[in-house]
Order: C-alpha cells, then structure tokens, then sequence
C-alpha cells in the first residue's frame, strides 16, 4: 500500500511526472494536429481541447465524491491513466489520438484529486503553502519538458520524443502503484463500499447555484469567469498559432515557453507580495487584469516575433490577477466557508476550461484564419494565410474586450467585507437575543460569508 507516510512530496512527483510527460509533446502535437486536420485546424483544435474541458468540469465533482468515499490512491491512478492513454497513440494512430483526449476529460481531473491528498495529510495552516508548492512544480514541468521535447524531436525525430513521454507517464503510473500510500484514512470513509453518493455533490452546477445568493463572491466569481474564458482559449490555441502565423520554431516555442514561465514564477513569488503590502489585495486584481488586457491586445495586434515576446513578458506579470483573486476570495471568507468558495472558484475555472478553446477556434474559423501549408520548423517567414488583410490574431482582441469587462465588475469588488459581515452579523444576534425579533432579516445575512453555526 506504498512507501512511508503519505506527504505532500507523494503528490509533487505524481503532478510532475504527468504534466513533464505532456509537455514532452508539445512540439510533436503542433505537427500531428495540422497534418491530421489541415483544414480549419484552429477550429478542431478549439473543438478538441472544448470538449475535453467541458467534461473534465461535469465529472470532477463526481471522481472528487467518490475519491472521499473509496480513498485517493485509486483514483489518482484512474486519473492518470485515462490522461496518459492517448499519448502512444499520437504515432499510432492520430484520429484515434484526438479522440481519446476528447474522451479522456472525463478523467483529466488530476489535480482535483490531488488537492484532496494534499488535504488529508497537510493541518489547516500548511494548506496554503502546499498548494503552492503543488502549483509551482505544475509550473516547473511546463517550463523544462518543451525545450528537452523540442530538442529530441529536432535531433531524433517525433517518435523518440513520443516514446519519452509514454515512458515517463508508465513510470509515473508505477509509482503511484508502488509508492503512493493511502492519504485517506478507513474511519474517515463510509463504512461500505455500497454507500450512496448524493447527487448535489456530484453536480457540478451546484456550487454556481449558491453563488448568486452572494452579493459579495458574485462580483468575484464573474471576475474569474471573464477573465479566465480568454486565458484558456489562449493557452490551447497560442503556441500553434506561433508555429503557423507568427513563424516560431519549435526551438522558439519551447524557449518562449520557459521564459515565460520563469517570469511568471518570479512574478508570482516576488512581484506579488510587494504589490499585495504596497497596493493592497484589490488593487492588485485590478493591476493584473490591466496587464492581462495589455497583453492580449498586444497578441490580437503583432505580426513580428519580437512583439510575441514582450507581450509574453506582460503575459507573466499579468499571471498574478488568480493569487490576488484566491487571496481575496480568502479575506472575504469566514474560515467555515474557504472550501465552499475555493471550490465554486475551481468549477468556474473548469467551465472555461471547456468554453474558452471553443470560442477561440470558433472565432479563428469566423474571421478566416487558415493554414495553407505547415511551416518548416527552420524557416522564420511566416505562412501565409487565406485572408491576409485581417487582423492576424482576432481572438485575442475579443479577449482583450472580456477581459475589460472583468475589470469593470472587479471595480465593485469590496477590498475587505468579512469584518464587517461578521459585525452586522453580531448585531443581528444581539437584537434577536434582547428583542425575540422573527428571522425577517436573513436575506441581509449573506450566506457564503457567515458562520451558519453561531
């Protein structure tokens, strides 16, 4: 049942070695996906990677339930496995490998997972820095894995490079096989097998329900659904669309990749904590979504490579707007409540996870952005396209506008409400204690932000 006593390190190597395995992939995937889709490409592309995160948001409450139920163990190598399935089959057979990473949404829910193990085997005032740790090394594995992935690939050719990551991700599932013990305890479960599970916790529309009984998570949780809907729409179509319009090869691609990721660690870690003393935690929202617009304005508007790039450094300091967002989300929380808001924050993320490459390829398709032929990896002049007079990166100026509008809402965000929710709150106690006054004022109280239990 594993090695020693189940620890937050159990669950960095789990995230690690997956995400390093698809990150392998990278440049190999831009190929398989032109040839196999040489017509409206960034539309499959948005297609695919939709349908993946749509369904990765309707099961991961489920897989979450059942994990409190049955135990993590299995379930992360449930999870892994489904992800990890499609990898061998990118050289097998490339149909077949679209459409298992289709599929396999209903298992790319890892993280979910994780964060539970990570839960059970950290106290309450650890969470905080395990997560991050968690979250860094997700980082880390993106940052290194597309550069060694690119080199294989420009030295051995794909198979080799597909053959690497097949084996990472068979080492990764042996190790939660053979290393990974048990994080839930036997008395923390149901006492069968057989237990039922209900369904609100299996509804992943759930906890969007409760957020509009919440005048102060509302804003927030709408601040996250604005904002984030682009930055997954850009994430899976922006590194083809360096490899096709803008001309980058796949040297370029994995060192713009890790760049932009030190840059994004460094902001996250160094940047943040300034801004948070210096400006405060609502303000630093505010600053991250202008970086955020900035950015994706930039992209909807360059047409050189060195434009990508600096608008890739104001991407990193842009990365900063989630923390301040959980950071704030956190403030304004009773302690009873950081669970239920984390997880209505989560499930927003999920949803656009699903709807954001579906707008973007819709929106390449719309304005005509084609391929006409894959470009070589060593040339550096950009591929021609079927309408050449448009705007080279419509998307992101359509993101650019969300985003705004995720700024204009996050303007009504209150910098600090929990002290003084918890002070109405005990005036309210106090009147219905001295007056025997009926419960006429609890559509005042608001319901994510209280103690229901005083």
């Amino acid at each position: 049942q594993g090695i020693g006593r189940p620890s937050v390190y159990h669950a960095v190597v789990v995230i690690f070695l997956e995400f390093f395995a698809w990150g392998l992939l990278t440049t190999p995937m831009l190929t398989v996906l032109h040839e196999t889709f040489p017509h409206h490409t960034f539309l499959m592309n948005g297609l695919i990677q939709g349908v993946k995160g749509f369904l990765s948001f309707l099961s991961a409450p489920l897989i979450g339930a059942l994990s409190d139920a049955w135990g993590r163990k299995s379930f992360l190598l449930l999870t892994v496995f489904f992800t990890c399935v499609p990898i061998p089959l990118m050289r097998i057979s490339p149909w077949w490998y679209f459409a298992m990473i289709s599929v396999s949404g209903i298992f790319s829910v890892t993280f979910s997972v994780i964060f539970a193990y990570v839960a059970d085997v950290t106290q309450e005032h650890e969470r905080t820095t395990a997560y991050g740790l968690v979250s860094a090394t997700f980082a880390a594995s993106l940052v290194t894995s597309p550069a060694i992935g690119a080199y294989l690939s420009a030295s051995y050719g794909d198979s080799l490079v597909v053959l690497v990551a097949t084996l990472v991700a068979v080492v990764d599932i042996c190790f939660i096989l053979l290393v990974v013990p048990e994080s839930l305890p036997e008395k923390m479960r149901p006492a069968s097998w057989g237990s039922s599970i209900s369904w609100e916790q299996a509804d992943p529309f759930a906890s969007l329900k409760k957020v509009r009984k919440d005048s102060t998570v509302l804003p927030i949780c709408i601040t996250v659904l604005l904002s984030y809907l682009p930055e997954a729409g850009q994430y899976s179509s922006f590194f083809l669309y360096l490899r096709q319009i803008i001309g980058f090869g796949s040297a370029s691609i994995a060192a713009f990749i890790a760049v932009v990721g030190i840059l994004s660690i460094i902001a996250q870690t160094v940047f943040l904590s300034i801004l948070m003393r210096s400006i405060g935690n609502k303000n630093t929202v505010l600053l991250g979504l202008g970086f955020q617009i900035f950015q994706l304005a930039w992209y909807g508007f360059g047409s050189q490579s060195w434009m990508m790039w600096a608008a890739g450094a104001v991407a990193a300091m842009s990365s900063i707007t989630f923390p301040a967002i959980s950071a704030l989300v956190s403030r304004n929380a009773e302690a009873d409540q950081q669970g239920v808001v984390q997880g209505i924050i989560t499930g927003i993320r999920g949803l656009c996870n699903g709807l954001g490459p579906a707008l973007y390829g819709f929106i390449f398709f719309l304005f005509h952005v084609e391929l006409n032929e894959l470009l070589p990896d060593q040339t550096s002049e950009k591929t021609t396209m079927q309408n050449p007079t448009i705007i080279p990166g419509p998307p992101f100026l359509v993101g650019a506008c969300i985003v705004l509008l995720a700024f204009l809402v996050a303007l009504f965000i209150p910098e600090n409400s929990k002290a003084s929710s918890t002070k109405k709150h005990s005036n309210s106690i106090g009147s219905t204690l001295s007056n025997n006054l009926d419960q006429s004022n609890e559509e005042d109280i608001e319901p994510l932000l209280q103690d229901s239990s005083v």
